[in-house]
């Protein structure tokens, strides 16, 4: 039986969402740059969960989700360009958009949870 995670699984359901874009932008836009950069971002926020959670400290599992966070953001950026440069319209900006901030809420709730847990 699969252990249930929150975070884990709105990572990877956003990373599904992100390789589909990338193959969207790649095959219809031809764009090539900002694809890339997104693609890395937005799978690399799971992968970072990922690590989180066989972390080897406290410590370690709080920078491993800021890590996460960070990347969040990044992807939030890329998702920003791609809709101002017109490779994206506005309702797949908007919704890939709400995914990803609402894994930045839920990131920084745990990491605010694990902080204050820590001192």
């Amino acid at each position: 039986m699969k252990e249930e995670n929150l975070v884990m699984d709105k990572a990877e359901d956003f990373a599904i969402r992100i390789c589909n874009l990338y193959s969207y932008l790649c095959e219809k836009q031809k764009e090539k740059i900002l694809s890339n950069q997104i693609l890395r971002s937005g799978t690399s926020i799971g992968a970072n969960i990922a690590e989180a959670i066989y972390a080897e400290s406290p410590e370690d599992f709080t920078h491993k989700l800021k890590i996460s966070r960070k990347e969040a953001n990044e992807t939030r950026y890329w998702l920003k360009l791609l809709f101002r440069s017109n490779k994206i319209n506005e309702t797949e900006y908007k919704s890939m958009l709400t995914d990803c901030e609402a894994l930045i809420k839920l990131l920084s709730k745990i990491i605010l949870t694990c902080q204050n847990n820590n001192r």
